[in-house]
């Protein structure tokens, strides 16, 4: 009895709580990003990185034409 207990628990904190915690350090990786650039889009002058990207993603959209 004492074998499956063991698995159980390694199981639990390896697997568990690994994949919770990864699925955590994502989310919150993830929304910091979020943030940044909705920060970014309301500031007057917008960061010279932050036009580019705007641009390339406009023309994919179809939004501007290429040059």
């Amino acid at each position: 009895m004492s074998e499956l207990w063991n698995i159980m628990i390694g199981y639990f904190f390896g697997f568990a709580l690994g994949v919770g915690c990864a699925l955590a350090v994502m989310y919150t990786i993830w929304t910091g990003g979020y943030k940044r650039a909705v920060e970014h889009s309301l500031m007057a002058d917008a960061p010279e990185r932050f036009r580019i990207v705007r641009e390339a993603v406009l023309r994919k959209l179809g939004g501007i034409p290429r040059p």
